[in-house]
């Protein structure tokens, strides 16, 4: 069993990935770097709202922001949260079994694109 506050830090990241405006976040970052506006536009919520999701996905170290003058751009923080996110949209594709009223052939298109993606 790992020590309690990996255990803790996991629950948090899990956490983090319930709510789905900061997965649509994540989403949006699979195809590299983006600054908040380009988030705001990508995923249709106010920059206020982006800044707030993005610092918090920051302090968990699952995106990370690199700075050029006063722009500042985010993106995924490793290889580590790519696989997550992968995992968890071919999980998700599997739920057609379960609920075959959603049809996930956009999910499937999705990961055939990020297992194209390279990532640092």
């Amino acid at each position: 069993m790992p020590p309690d506050a990996d255990v803790i830090d996991l629950a948090d990241v899990f956490g983090l990935l319930g709510e789905p405006n900061r997965v649509r976040l994540l989403i949006a970052l699979l195809n590299g770097p983006m600054c908040v506006r380009d988030l705001a536009a990508t995923i249709e919520m106010s920059e206020s709202a982006v800044s707030h999701a993005l610092r918090l996905l920051r302090a968990h170290r699952v995106v990370d922001v690199h700075r050029k003058g006063r722009v500042a751009s985010y993106e995924l923080a490793d290889l580590h949260v790519l696989t997550l996110l992968k995992l968890g949209l071919e999980h998700v594709g599997h739920t057609e079994l379960i609920h075959p009223e959603r049809s996930n052939v956009s999910l499937v298109e999705e990961l055939t694109n990020i297992s194209s993606v390279k990532r640092p």
